[in-house]
């Protein structure tokens, strides 16, 4: 791996990204990497913007991209108005609005910005593509753990996913994981694959958008506070 910068690891491990296992009825995986070409231009581009270096970062876990989100721009919790907004690349081939993506926009900004956060922290998930499943006779987003069978189907999976991503360079000794079921489930996987010292749990920023919206500076002070507290120390 020598010579590579994150982002060319990054990128190499996103071209490769291919779930072949078998999945329950009803659910399916998206690629958006073989199902766009402008997918993997954009997402290129971010990753040599931000992380065009060869730094350890801390690791920030989601659970599985959204359909509007990652699941089009190939970036974690970025939809197309953020990515052009903030991050100065445009899509022309989707536009999207993602509600996660408003609240970890609306942090970075406190944290200080997008080159100062994306300098301490990489984002992804366990599963790094994303699940729909039918309902009604229409697709709809899922998460890996919405189901045991699912969950029994892609562990393997997001462990080797998990085990990737640690090997780009990302401090180990603590891990910031959003979503509390999330939590639960990458316990889980930690407990038999022992892949982190620590686990420091964050309310996901969908559930903080959805119901907590009233409240959501007190969110990011939440978060901010965990993740400065680190870097205090490093």
């Amino acid at each position: 791996m020598s010579g590579k910068t994150f982002a060319d690891q990054v990128v190499e491990f996103n071209k490769k990204l291919n779930f072949t296992g078998i999945l329950p009825n009803d659910f399916q995986v998206l690629n958006p990497y073989l199902d766009n070409p402008e997918t993997l231009a954009v997402m290129q581009k971010f990753y040599q913007k931000y992380y065009n270096d060869s730094s350890q970062r801390k690791f920030m876990i989601g659970i599985n991209p959204s359909r509007h989100g990652a699941g089009v721009t190939g970036v974690p919790f970025t939809d197309t108005k953020r990515l052009e907004t903030v991050c100065g690349i445009k899509m022309e081939s989707s536009h999207t609005h993602e509600i996660s993506s408003v609240f970890i926009y609306d942090m970075i900004a406190a944290y200080g910005g997008a080159e100062e956060f994306y300098k301490d922290f990489y984002i992804n998930s366990p599963f790094p593509l994303a699940i729909v499943r039918k309902s009604k006779g229409s697709w709809i987003n899922a998460n890996y753990y919405d189901d045991k069978e699912l969950f029994n189907d892609v562990k393997d999976f997001m462990i080797d996913s998990l085990k990737k991503h640690i090997s780009l360079g990302l401090d180990t000794s603590e891990v910031f994981v959003l979503g509390k079921k999330n939590a639960d489930f990458i316990s889980k996987l930690n407990a038999e694959a022992k892949l982190f010292d620590q686990m420091t749990v964050l309310d996901h920023p969908r559930y903080i958008q959805q119901y907590k919206s009233k409240e959501k500076d007190l969110y990011i002070d939440k978060y901010i506070l965990s993740l400065k507290k680190i870097n205090a120390k490093s």
